[in-house]
């Protein structure tokens, strides 16, 4: 009887234990990337690290506590030793939820990053990021990633241009709102079987124009012509799918949003134009509207896919991922002979223009921004990932970025003929400039103004064009340059307010 009692007891705690290895197991948190640049590193016994320790235990417990799933935290008294972070859960998750996997992230994040001061890491339940400097209210783009769900969907046309539709919503929704999560979702009936479901998110800490500026480039960097996928940065995510991934009893009930749209029909005048326009910004679409698009608008150049490698009209190739852009200071200081004062090409605002040759034999224009410059490393970032998008003849190519120490340095290819203000301003120089000349660098300045403003997947003002931004190749074509002032605007918007003044004033 004793006997049979032990085993019955031993049993007991047997299955009770294989159902709470069970339960745990389907609670953990879903892993998706990390990011840990090589750039500030720090050694185990440090004080950052000791600082380090404290902050993502004080980020744990908030975790656990914060209804609103986002909480920023700080240790340690003086710079450099100081961390800063912040975890961001998604919109839709629990306190619980959210405390374990903040708490998972703050023990996995110091095993993938065993000695680095700026670290971050996701998972589909939350984001967890850390820094020797501030990060709270900074929008950070770069670096971003993309997780394409496998399988292709019926009536790609259609599905792309509801896509863009539901996500335009879901993104202005997640920017201008006023609770404590900048957070939306939307979903739409595509087919009478079939739902779309869409999610935005921000950190709550970023400004409207900031969130809507991270989103919308996450947007463009959504795979095509899959079932679902998410792009997500260390500001926000966006992500679609055609089943329900989020907790909808946790929510809001989202807007009823129009069903799947009917075929496009050939609309006269501007209509037809603009709805193209919209599809072509909202979302990057399939090659059939891609081909439609540019037989509408022959002028404009194809659109490459960013982050992914493309194979272009002129041979060269899109980049395929932000770090693959990075080069070590010590190369750059090798092809501009240490930043020499021969080398220098002129300087901005911002810094000094060096020129220089790659090992390979390759000329390179380098822009070093200077430490006192008021080009911080949000500017940076922002130039970094918007020239890293772009693709056209009339705008200067990035090749690459250092950003080391106190280093900011943004490497471009080089354009012989310097810059517009050059021959303009120069009554010698200015002679070159025959009325065909000035028609062609006319033509072309607009041609690359329309492709950031229409033709690009992101709509983007420049915000700072003058003649000293404006280079001129060895066949005087013009190519705007210096992107650190530029904004990105919605899908569907026309007009924006500043808070501020950028660019550069006018000499009267």
């Amino acid at each position: 009887m004793n006997f049979r009692f032990i085993i019955s007891l031993a049993l007991f705690f047997f299955l009770n234990f294989l159902s709470n290895y069970s339960h745990t197991t389907e609670a953990a948190p879903t892993y998706l990337e990390y990011y840990c640049p090589n750039t500030t590193l720090y050694t185990p016994n440090s004080t950052y690290r000791s600082n380090l320790n404290t902050l993502l235990s004080s980020l744990s417990s908030a975790a656990t506590s914060n209804a609103d799933g986002f909480a920023n935290a700080t240790a340690g008294k003086a710079a450099p030793d100081r961390a800063y972070g912040l975890f961001l859960c998604r919109g839709d998750v629990g306190t619980a939820t959210c405390g374990e996997c903040v708490a998972t992230g703050s023990k996995d994040i110091l095993r993938r990053c065993p000695d680095g001061r700026v670290s971050v890491i996701w998972y589909d339940e939350c984001m967890l990021k850390y820094s020797n400097q501030s990060i709270y209210s900074v929008v950070e783009i770069v670096p971003g990633y993309t997780v394409p769900d496998t399988g292709s969907v019926a009536g790609p046309d259609q599905f792309v241009q509801l896509l863009g539709q539901t996500m335009n919503d879901v993104v202005v929704r997640a920017s201008d709102s006023e609770s404590g999560k900048k957070f939306a979702v939307a979903e739409a009936n595509f087919t009478s079987s079939q739902k779309l479901y869409t999610l935005a998110q921000c950190t709550p800490d970023l400004t409207k124009s900031d969130c809507n500026t991270c989103l919308r480039a996450a947007v463009a960097d959504l795979s095509q012509g899959e079932q679902g996928g998410s792009s997500f940065t260390p500001s926000c995510t966006v992500r679609f799918e055609m089943y329900l991934f989020y907790n909808a009893s946790a929510v809001p009930p989202p807007p009823e949003l129009p069903s799947r749209p009917a075929p496009l029909g050939r609309a006269k005048g501007k209509s037809n134009k603009s709805t193209m326009i919209i599809v072509a910004v909202a979302i990057p679409v399939g090659v059939a509207i891609m081909v439609l698009f540019v037989a509408c608008c022959s002028s404009r150049s194809k659109t490459t896919k960013t982050f992914e490698v493309v194979q272009a009209e002129d041979g060269a190739t899109d980049i395929t991922t932000v770090e693959s852009l990075q080069y070590h200071l010590a190369a750059i200081q090798a092809a501009t002979n240490n930043f020499s004062h021969r080398n220098k090409l002129g300087h901005g605002g911002f810094g000094e223009v060096f020129r220089g040759r790659l090992s390979n034999g390759q000329e390179i224009a380098v822009k070093r921004l200077s430490k006192s410059s008021g080009q911080g490393v949000r500017e940076f970032k922002n130039e970094v990932v918007l020239a890293a998008k772009l693709q056209h003849r009339n705008l200067v190519q990035l090749l690459g970025f250092c950003l080391e120490g106190e280093e900011k340095i943004l490497v471009y290819e080089f354009v012989p003929n310097k810059s517009l203000d050059y021959f303009l301003f120069d009554p010698n120089k200015r002679r070159q400039l025959d009325w065909s000349r000035r028609y062609t660098i006319i033509s072309g300045i607009a041609r690359g103004m329309l492709y950031l403003h229409e033709g690009s997947r992101l709509r983007i003002i420049h915000r700072d064009l003058k003649p000293s931004n404006v280079l001129l190749d060895s066949d005087m074509n013009p190519k705007i340059s210096d992107f650190g002032m530029a904004r990105i605007f919605g899908v569907d918007q026309i007009q924006a307010n500043t808070n501020r003044i950028v660019g550069t004033f006018p000499c009267i």
